[in-house]
């Protein structure tokens, strides 16, 4: 989901002057909140769910990669072999 700047950037002093509201609007818009000091980005304010979807679709991701790694370098085993050695069959 793409940051909204008008919206899910604020100022420090904000989050220290209303903490609910920033929370708040992190989870309802389901986008970060990006948290600044004199310009500059310092923090993120994420909902759970996003924090944990964006934190499984990572690990997967890695898991793929990792996979076609294996592919390319020939470290691969057929269906029939992987279903043996993970006991389903």
């Amino acid at each position: 989901m793409e940051t909204r700047f008008s919206e899910d950037v604020v100022p420090l002093t904000d989050l220290k002057t209303n903490p609910g509201r920033i929370v708040r609007h992190a989870a309802e818009a389901g986008r970060p909140v990006l948290l600044t000091r004199h310009g500059r980005g310092v923090a993120v304010v994420q909902s759970v769910a996003e924090y944990e979807s964006a934190t499984e679709e990572r690990a997967f991701m890695r898991a793929v990669m990792s996979g076609l790694a294996d592919i390319q370098a020939g470290r691969e085993v057929s269906w029939s072999e992987a279903k043996t050695r993970l006991g389903l069959e």
